[in-house]
């Protein structure tokens, strides 16, 4: 990334010779590949971005176990891989990612899990969109890979002044031809333990996973909040037994097309 200072040799009155001049706005340079992230940038640059492309990719992660064999972050780490690529890609901002998120209230007992309530995490957005609206931003992309219903809602009740909202539930894209002995995505399941395989399998224990399947009428009340995962259970819902490597990366590329063609290569609103 260029400095927003450089040195010069010529005369300046009052500027010592050799002394670091400021550049102004339009001298600075975006940064050429590579995700746009915003905490990385200057508001100078930030500006010179949305008035190009007033977009903004917002990852929402959560803080939650999904079974013994993956870390706490599987959810978040997993979008921000989408939202670092879908930015370096496409140009569009990257807002810094929201880390938590609405859990499901029965697994308050698992060591490490953290959440908000539906209202909190709704205001939190709330408050962030709202600041980032006001300094130009007109299209907020919601990424999240969390299905729990009152996150889900939290992030879908999100209000602007004028601003489009996106949510983009990554598991809500049918992935059935791409699994084994699922047909959806369920919870550190094949699905989210294959995606992990394929980007940090320093982070998965393949060796402590177990399958525990449940029926779709369970899966959707467990979701809702209202079921509790079974004693049978080790916290994760589904067949990781059958994840692998490669069938994270045919997963992974399946929701970055998908998301591609659905989001970013629809036209855009114009004001």
């Amino acid at each position: 990334m260029t400095s927003p200072v450089t040195q010069t040799d010529d005369v300046v009155e009052g500027v010592p010779p050799g002394a670091p001049v400021a550049k102004s706005p339009s001298e600075l340079s975006l940064p050429i590949s590579g995700p746009r992230r915003l905490k990385e940038l200057i508001p100078a640059q930030v500006a010179a971005i949305i008035a190009t492309d007033a977009r903004l990719i917002v990852p929402v992660g959560t803080c939650e176990q999904h079974g013994p064999h993956l870390p706490l972050g599987c959810d978040t780490i997993i979008v921000e891989h989408l939202a670092d690529d879908l930015s370096a890609e496409y140009g569009v901002l990257r807002a810094p990612t929201v880390e938590y998120g609405v859990n499901v209230t029965t697994e308050r007992d698992f060591i490490g899990t953290a959440s908000l309530r539906r209202k909190t995490l709704h205001s939190l957005l709330n408050d962030l969109l709202s600041t980032w609206e006001a300094s130009g931003v007109r299209e907020f992309i919601l990424l999240t890979a969390h299905g729990h219903d009152p996150h889900q809602e939290a992030l879908a009740t999100v209000i602007t002044a004028g601003a489009r909202v996106r949510v983009v539930d990554i598991f809500g894209l049918n992935l059935s031809d791409l699994l084994e002995g699922q047909k959806e995505a369920m919870h550190g399941d094949e699905v989210d333990t294959s995606l992990m395989l394929h980007l940090c399998p320093e982070l998965v224990h393949v060796e402590l996973a177990r399958d525990y399947m449940m029926s779709r009428e369970h899966l959707r009340r467990y979701r809702r909040g209202s079921l509790k995962i079974p004693n049978a259970s080790n916290g994760s819902i589904g067949m990781p037994s059958l994840a692998s490597a490669e069938k994270g990366k045919l997963l992974y590329e399946r929701i970055r097309s998908k998301i591609s063609d659905r989001i970013f290569l629809a036209p855009q609103i114009i004001d």
